[in-house]
């Protein structure tokens, strides 16, 4: 039987995203795996990984809210902008900061903000890989982009740090490409100080939180006593952001073959809905661009269950 489903993994630090992918594909002995976005080798964290047919749903959850638990250095700054880059400034003064001055800095950060990704980072420029420049000692102008940071908190509580590099903790809540090694360099900036991004943790992605992981190991133990599917997320949970909308039973051989229809009403406020039969995702539909009272498929999702309906 095909196996389908978002796996939560917790990917652990020394492994980049595609390591992950390699080692699933291997344990799991299925070649349709796909993850949710990358996470560097030095961050571990939350990371959906998309099997069988869900792969056809990770850019939906890669698009979704993420929230962080990240460390950050005042004091010097890295070229990688985090704690395995060679430094490239450093302030070795001694540094008085109160809390009021830091909730302000974290606070002008907050909302929607320019972002110029590091050098050390897949953005492509020219197509190339910024990090591909930058290992050959290439600089190139990097495009700046504009991020969303729904909030900042500081996790310490206390009232004032003292010395020559300080280091504090926050918890961010933000929106799709955002780079918080980058965000820590700006904190930093709005303090007047080189800073760097020392640790990070990836808490959540999407409806997918810490809770509901399971490591590589444990993915194997699962695999090997046939247990893997109580730990799998059905498709519906992967497009959980969009509004579902069930159809009647005469409307399925048209939606199967990617018929253009009506306009639903709940795609009046949203981009995307999903199409239902037995409470099974069949279809993901959007405003038809040229017909405003029509809709026209995004997706479609071959299900078992639902070819047999």
């Amino acid at each position: 039987m095909a196996m389908n489903g978002v796996l939560p993994l917790w990917k652990e630090k020394g492994m980049t995203s595609h390591d992950c992918v390699f080692k699933l594909r291997k344990i799991l002995k299925t070649k349709k795996v796909g993850h949710t976005g990358t996470l560097d080798p030095d961050v571990d964290g939350v990371l959906p990984i998309c099997i069988g047919t869900a792969t056809k749903v990770a850019e939906y959850i890669t698009d979704q809210g993420k929230t962080y638990e990240a460390e950050v250095t005042i004091g010097y700054s890295t070229e990688t902008e985090d704690a395995s880059g060679a430094t490239v400034d450093a302030d070795e003064s001694e540094k008085h900061l109160n809390r009021n001055d830091l909730l302000k800095a974290l606070e002008s950060l907050t909302g929607e903000i320019k972002q110029i990704p590091p050098m050390y980072s897949a953005v492509k420029v020219n197509g190339k890989k910024l990090y591909e420049y930058a290992r050959q000692g290439i600089q190139v102008e990097r495009p700046e982009r504009i991020v969303r940071i729904d909030s900042i908190e500081l996790l310490d509580e206390q009232t004032e740090w003292s010395g020559k590099e300080l280091k504090f903790s926050i918890r961010i809540q933000c929106g799709k490409g955002t780079y918080i090694r980058t965000l820590a360099v700006q904190i930093g900036e709005a303090l007047g100080y080189p800073a760097h991004m020392s640790k990070l943790t990836r808490t959540e992605s999407g409806k997918f939180a810490a809770k509901d992981c399971v490591t590589l190991a444990e993915v194997a133990e699962l695999a090997q006593n046939g247990d893997i599917s109580s730990v799998l997320k059905p498709l519906s949970y992967g497009l959980s952001n969009f509004p579902f909308a069930e159809i009647d039973q005469k409307d399925i051989f048209a939606i199967k073959n990617g018929q253009v229809l009506d306009k639903h009403p709940l795609l009046e406020a949203e981009n995307f809905l999903v199409l239902t039969v037995n409470g099974q995702p069949l279809a993901l539909y959007k405003k038809h661009p040229e017909r405003a009272d029509k809709m026209k498929p995004e997706k479609m999702f071959g299900i078992p269950s639902i070819d047999e309906v």
